[in-house]
């Protein structure tokens, strides 16, 4: 049975920077809870920011930097929050990340420009990086029926051909 690093935010716990949570409402993730296949992470908060703490966006990406929107730099915490994401990861035994969509830390595709506009570019967060970086596949929340294929190829046990003689 394979399992799942899972945003902590959907599933309930209030860890967002806005002090409230993204409950991800969908019947497989019932399922796969009830299974014990969700490993619940944070990295903003396991990287030592607070709940609730002020909206950050990343402002450069070589090398990374990122800023709460009154321009105090929280980059420790948020590199911090991605290695202690690689190593939940390892000693899990994931073999994929949920993650929430945008966010500095945990967007997998796409994210905001750093100038705090509500500008949308194609660049993952710090920590959806550092798990690819590390093989990791990454899927958001509308992706989770992607996610659902790869789990089934995964636990699909490969059908040997032989040619008979």
């Amino acid at each position: 049975m394979k399992k799942i690093l899972v945003s902590a935010c959907f599933l309930g716990h209030k860890v967002r920077y806005d002090g409230q949570h993204s409950l991800l409402e969908h019947p497989q993730m019932k399922e796969w809870q009830e299974e014990g296949r969700l490993v619940h992470f944070c990295p903003e908060i396991a990287g030592g920011l607070t709940t609730p703490r002020l909206p950050a966006e990343i402002t450069s990406r070589h090398p990374v930097m990122v800023v709460n929107i009154q321009g105090e730099d929280v980059t420790p915490q948020f590199l911090h929050g991605a290695e202690l994401a690689v190593d939940k990861v390892k000693e899990s035994g994931a073999c994929c990340a949920l993650l929430k969509s945008r966010s500095p830390s945990c967007g997998n595709r796409e994210t905001y420009n750093g100038e705090f506009t509500d500008t949308l570019i194609p660049e993952s967060g710090v920590t959806a990086s550092e798990l690819q970086r590390h093989g990791i596949p990454v899927f958001n929340e509308r992706e989770i029926d992607q996610l659902i294929e790869f789990i089934q190829m995964q636990e699909t046990p490969e059908v040997i051909h032989s040619e008979e003689c």
